[in-house]
């Protein structure tokens, strides 16, 4: 037998067999690359949720005021109610109702009959103000898509950053909406958020928190609600670098008054 001949073929072989382990290797490595990253985003936000006490709120009773309007908010096991109540120009009262079940409106204790349109128009209106109220509690629902964009700079500060988009099922009617999100790297809190819409006429809006509070162990804040000066002038991925240089100009304010909450045992 010719040992160096044979020694050869074995030599080649093996790098053959090399070649394809390493091809392999790639998509391998970038499984698990992207499965790190994907824990590490599910830790920042879980850490966010327990520091902020927002797990409380799975499972409590809620009333606060925000603008010309009461709203009240009973979360037991997965079951929830949202109520807005305010009153009509005629002073009439007027009680909307959003549960697992669906929508409904009462107006002086008679329910109202609504067109699917405005129906929707006013589920999204209750469940908009609890979503953001409540933030970010909401991150952890099976709709959401978690992505890590690594971490950013505000003010001097660092803070890891979360992009956040939905699945169309369980996504709502605004499940093309996309989220940012920036929690401080030390204590976790999420100082500021941004979302990019694309119901109605669309838009980008950046939040700034504000007065944070503790009310029986949740951390509640308020924000101040920015917009570009110039519409579509703005990269909403970099949207934190418009707010630096100040090119966006203040909206409005979004606070909470008289905010009570009290937990309720699971049923």
């Amino acid at each position: 037998m010719n040992i160096l001949k044979t020694n050869g073929l074995i030599k080649q072989y093996m790098k053959q067999i090399n070649h394809k382990l390493s091809l392999f290797s790639i998509p391998v490595s970038a499984f698990i690359l992207s499965f790190n990253l994907s824990i590490a985003q599910e830790n920042i936000v879980d850490k966010a949720i327990e520091v902020s006490g927002m797990k409380k709120m799975r499972n409590a009773e809620a009333s606060f005021t925000f603008r010309e309007h009461t709203y009240e908010y009973k979360r037991q096991t997965g079951h929830f109610t949202y109520t807005r109540i305010g009153k009509n120009r005629d002073s009439s009262l007027v009680r909307d109702v959003y549960t697992n079940k669906g929508f409904s409106r009462h107006v002086a204790d008679t329910v109202v009959n609504l067109t699917e349109k405005r129906k929707n128009a006013y589920t999204n209106s209750v469940n908009s103000v609890m979503y953001f109220a409540f933030l970010p509690l909401w991150l952890k629902d099976p709709a959401v898509i978690l992505k890590d964009m690594g971490k950013s700079k505000i003010k001097s500060k660092e803070y890891y950053k979360i992009r956040v988009t939905f699945q169309q099922e369980g996504g709502g009617t605004d499940f093309e909406d996309v989220f940012l999100y920036w929690f401080d790297v030390e204590d976790y809190s999420m100082d500021y958020l941004a979302y990019n819409y694309f119901t109605g006429k669309g838009g980008m809006r950046f939040r700034v928190a504000f007065n944070q509070r503790t009310i029986n162990g949740v951390r509640i804040q308020d924000y101040r609600n920015l917009q570009p000066r110039i519409m579509d002038g703005v990269n909403f991925d970099q949207i934190e670098n418009a707010f630096e240089k100040g090119e966006l100009e203040e909206l409005s304010l979004i606070e909470l008054k008289n905010v009570k909450i009290k937990t309720i045992p699971k049923t």
